[in-house]
């Protein structure tokens, strides 16, 4: 086993600083739970600190981590899957005001599928071409994810507001 050191700990700790917020906001979407996107972000740093991966610029970087943590957190689906847990109540105090209650509600009733490419695009802001290789899919699929994201959204969103007035 390569016992070199990692990256220098100013480059691992800036690289937190960079893309840690981005990484929880796309894990806490994927897995609707606090604590387990703090573990997938954790998880995705100490991949990115043991590969220790040359970059060819900012933005490879930045794809490698949201392509590493977006494969953790599906782990950590899969494994929920098998292993039924409780239903999430964070939800509520997460968001700061009613809206943003409803619509990440209402997101987080969408399939996984949707989930991440509704918040890689809107809440990121990467487009379906960027978006194409982070999940191993073409643009084309992409664009369509959007598209029927948008109809689940609109849907879940207007049921999760008449179930609540």
């Amino acid at each position: 086993m390569d016992q070199s050191p990692g990256p220098p700990v100013e480059d691992a700790e800036q690289t937190v600083r960079i893309y840690g917020p981005m990484l929880y906001k796309l894990c806490f979407v994927m897995l609707a739970n606090a604590e387990d996107a703090e573990d997938a972000v954790q998880d995705t740093m100490l991949q990115y600190l043991r590969r220790k991966p040359a970059f060819e610029s900012a933005g490879h970087e930045k794809a490698w981590l949201l392509t590493v943590a977006g494969n953790r957190c599906r782990d950590m689906l899969r494994f929920k899957r098998r292993h039924p847990q409780i239903a999430l109540e964070e939800l509520n105090a997460s968001a700061e005001e009613k809206e943003d209650t409803s619509a990440l509600a209402a997101l987080m009733t969408l399939p996984e599928k949707f989930r991440l490419v509704m918040t890689l695009h809107y809440v990121e802001g990467y487009t379906a071409e960027e978006i194409a290789p982070i999940i191993g899919r073409t643009p084309s699929a992409v664009r369509m994810r959007l598209q029927k994201g948008r109809v689940l959204l609109k849907e879940a969103y207007r049921k999760e507001n008449c179930d609540n007035e």
